[in-house]
């Protein structure tokens, strides 16, 4: 006897057995959903990637950052999918509304980790680790939410037709995938480059809810009451409408962020292929600061401090070639011409945007004295390393006027490779001097590498000055060194001696023998044994 068929009441989702009607063919519908599939894993790739990127430039060590957002998203996706398991039997409704949280919470993630950097980043206390905690949180979150749209998905494109369930998996998991290929091809050569992070972020967030909005609207509004579908287009309404207004004052909140952050002076605020780039004061009597992705890169009031001490004591001793490594805003450049003999200076400087800009900008450029200007000057913008292994010129001295090694993508450029390269384009008795950090504050690092040149066959001298004692001017969350610690080192004959009061040495403003022989012995009771070298392969820093 066949039972008559008794209708399902409104809203209650059909059995596998009964498929959904579409107001498409089933095919056509199989086709959007994944297509929906396709773009929804876009979305959540530029998250990930967007969290990664912004925690790098503003907290440091890529590496570090990059292994907890992607290990705790992985994890918080597991755990997505578990909980999917609930939402299966409102699967449409389900869906949408994880995309419209999806859409708001990974949208405004980085302004929201940008602002509690600017605001609140370095203060120590309750707030020390706030950036960090956030980045935590928000992979966490939108990990949830990524973990609970392929088991939904898979709910939906089973209702509209019937599928063996490996066949179903192998469909959703190749449109995931190559959405996944897209967006993280789009983050970098796209939205970074054209949007920047926080615009880019709010764009994919829009995309991502109207892509989960639509779908669930435009195929599966049949599983929804009148009143769910009002909610629906209420929500996503409402999320588009915040990005859409955060977009709209994105420019207002990046310059009262950098305002936090730098104080109300900054003067120029630019973004290069490299880094972001901050200029403050030098004008009106007021110090010039240069800021490289947040971090304090010259201090007006004490340049001369850190420029003399890297540079003069290397200059002692034959000086006609001199290879600077780094040093695009040219105050290194300007020492090394201070000395009589120069006769050529290369310059290697990964990012040209600096170096223009020390070019360019009045005051940096009276700063360095126009060193670019000198005829005796040649600018190269590469990479130091891949530079060394090509370089067949040979120099009295090298400079390695580089960021510190703590910071990630410098660390290949603080391994015994590279001073091992270094090496080889000394002339006999030629000198190396490097930047090593702070001594006092990361003592390890600046051991690491003494202890690492000193592996690439050269002999070594440390020595360090002090550095400011106070907060960049105006700087918000950002802090000087309390010191600056370098390597003086040479490859032939007995270590270098640390002078600076030769008969053709110029007259220096900060740095004098006396001081000097003071600050080596005390960067020698700071010294910390037992540490072994840093390699491209096992980096110590």
């Amino acid at each position: 006897m066949i039972e008559p068929h008794v209708p399902a009441p409104p809203g209650s989702p059909p059995s596998w057995g009964s498929p959904t009607r579409l107001p498409v063919r089933p095919g056509a519908g199989r086709f959007l959903v994944l297509a929906g599939a396709f773009v929804c894993a876009a979305c959540g790739l530029v998250y990930e990637l967007e969290l990664v990127a912004l925690a790098s430039y503003l907290i440091g060590d890529s590496v570090t950052q990059a292994s907890v957002v992607l290990s705790v998203m992985v994890f918080a996706m597991g755990i997505g999918s578990l909980a999917a398991k609930r939402l299966r039997c409102r699967a449409a409704a389900g869906f949408a509304a994880v995309e419209a949280a999806l859409a708001l919470v990974g949208g405004c993630s980085a302004m929201a980790l940008y602002a509690v950097f600017a605001w609140t980043g370095d203060w120590g206390g309750l707030w020390a680790n706030g950036p960090r905690v956030l980045l935590v949180t928000f992979s966490l979150v939108i990990g949830l939410l990524i973990g609970t749209e392929v088991p939904l998905l898979m709910e939906l494109i089973q209702r509209i037709r019937r599928q063996d369930a490996g066949g179903a998996v192998a469909d959703l998991f190749a449109a995931d995938y190559v959405g996944a290929l897209v967006g993280g091809l789009a983050f970098p050569f796209l939205l970074l480059p054209w949007l920047g992070q926080l615009t880019g972020a709010l764009l994919t967030g829009t995309v991502n809810a109207l892509v989960g909005g639509a779908l669930v609207l435009g195929l599966f509004r049949r599983d929804l009451t009148r009143r769910g579908r009002w909610l629906l287009v209420v929500a996503n309404l409402t999320v588009i409408g915040v990005l859409a207004a955060a977009a709209v004052l994105v420019d207002d909140f990046e310059r009262a962020a950098r305002h936090a952050m730098y104080g109300d002076d900054v003067r120029v605020a630019l973004r290069t292929g490299v880094q972001e780039v901050v200029l403050t004061g030098g004008t009106d009597g007021r110090p010039l600061n240069l800021f490289l992705d947040g971090r304090l890169r010259v201090g007006g009031r004490d340049e001369r401090r850190y420029d003399e001490a890297l540079v003069h004591p290397a200059m002692d001793g034959p000086h006609a070639r001199v290879l600077v490594l780094g040093g695009g805003d040219g105050l290194a450049t300007r020492e090394v011409l201070r000395h009589p003999g120069v006769r050529r200076v290369d310059v290697v400087a990964l990012d040209a945007g600096v170096v223009s800009l020390a070019r360019r900008d009045p005051a940096l450029a009276a700063l360095n004295e126009h060193a670019f200007d000198d005829p005796r000057v040649h600018v190269t913008t590469a990479d130091a390393f891949g530079l060394l292994r090509g370089a067949r010129a040979a120099y009295d001295v090298v400079v390695s006027d580089l960021p510190d090694p703590g910071i990630t993508a410098s660390t290949k450029l603080y391994s015994q490779e590279f001073y091992g390269l270094a090496r080889q384009v000394l002339t006999d008795g030629g000198r190396l001097v490097v930047h090593g950090g702070p001594v006092s504050a990361r003592p390890d690092a600046f051991w690491t590498v003494e202890t690492t040149i000193r592996a690439a066959g050269l002999r070594t001298v440390p020595y360090r000055v002090a550095g400011p004692d106070r907060t960049g001017a105006g700087a918000g969350p950002v802090r000087a060194p309390q010191d600056w610690g370098f390597v003086l080192a040479t490859a032939k004959g007995p270590a270098p001696r640390l002078r600076v009061d030769g008969p053709t040495a110029p007259r220096l403003r900060t740095l004098t023998q006396a001081g000097l022989a003071a600050d080596a012995r005390a960067a020698e009771r700071m010294r910390v044994v037992g540490l072994r070298a840093s390699t491209l392969v096992h980096p110590r820093y």
